[in-house]
């Protein structure tokens, strides 16, 4: 007889976890009841924010934070025992960032990444190139080996027209630009789906990110910058996937998704 093991999934660039768990995350972990929570741009290290890891309720969370204090920064949070967990894809510069969490699990790996920012400056820009162009290599290599894959985070990549408010303004802006987008559909390419778009392929003026100089989530001039991706054997397991637009606590709002697995 076999029975199914569901999992929740949520990713939500938090843009500060002592600032979000009172505006909105102690709320979601308590109504969502998450799995698995994969939180980006934290802005601390474990120690500094003990009390708030413990009161979210996982038993196992790894943490990758930045040098730079109050920068950059990501958590895995999971009622699941991973197998194995790694905060690195073999590139010391990314993990002084604190840009990645690598978690092994029994059907899948998971990875809950903060990707760079292109910004204004050059400098910025060509990191964010270099980081894509790494961290395509080194997917597509797992994928080789026979892995299914799931890339959970802030991709700073608005991917299609229809997922920014005004496409033809922001076509020259970091994060939607057209090799940022062309990136997007090499990493596609590798066997990835974009699981939100999966289910939703119509849907229009769903957002992941707003500005808060411009007002933006107040008249909904977003960008969907925050996924769910999966490699094609997991797509069959992933039941559904949402743009959690309605939450507050962040300039970012969750994405969730479903997925089920047989257990022998």
């Amino acid at each position: 007889m076999t029975s199914k093991k569901q999992i929740k999934l949520v990713t939500w660039n938090v843009n500060g976890i002592r600032a979000s768990y009172a505006k909105g995350l102690s709320q979601l972990v308590a109504e969502v009841k998450p799995d698995i929570l994969c939180l980006q741009e934290t802005k601390a290290h474990r120690a500094q924010v003990e009390p708030v890891a413990q009161t979210l309720g996982f038993p196992f969370d790894t943490w990758s934070s930045a040098e730079r204090k109050g920068y950059s920064s990501v958590a895995t949070f999971s009622q699941l025992e991973p197998n194995k967990v790694k905060t690195s894809i073999d590139y010391p510069e990314y993990e002084r960032e604190g840009r990645i969490v690598w978690s092994s699990y029994d059907n899948f790996d998971l990875y809950n990444i903060y990707f760079p920012n292109g910004g204004a400056r050059e400098e910025r820009h060509n990191f964010k190139q270099t980081f894509l162009k790494h961290l395509k290599a080194h997917l597509d290599f797992e994928i080789k080996r026979g892995k299914e894959i799931i890339v959970v985070g802030d991709y700073n990549i608005a991917h299609k027209e229809v997922d920014v408010y005004s496409p033809a303004q922001l076509s020259t802006e970091s994060g939607f630009l057209p090799e940022e987008r062309q990136w997007f559909d090499q990493f596609l390419d590798l066997g990835f789906t974009d699981t939100y778009r999966h289910f939703n392929p119509d849907r229009r003026k769903v957002y992941s990110w707003w500005s808060y100089r411009e007002l933006g989530r107040i008249k909904n001039n977003g960008w969907r910058i925050d996924y769910i991706c999966v490699t094609k054997g997991l797509l069959p397991h992933v039941k559904s996937c949402e743009v959690m637009m309605d939450q507050h606590g962040s300039d970012h709002c969750p994405v969730i998704a479903e997925l089920e697995f047989q257990l022998e």
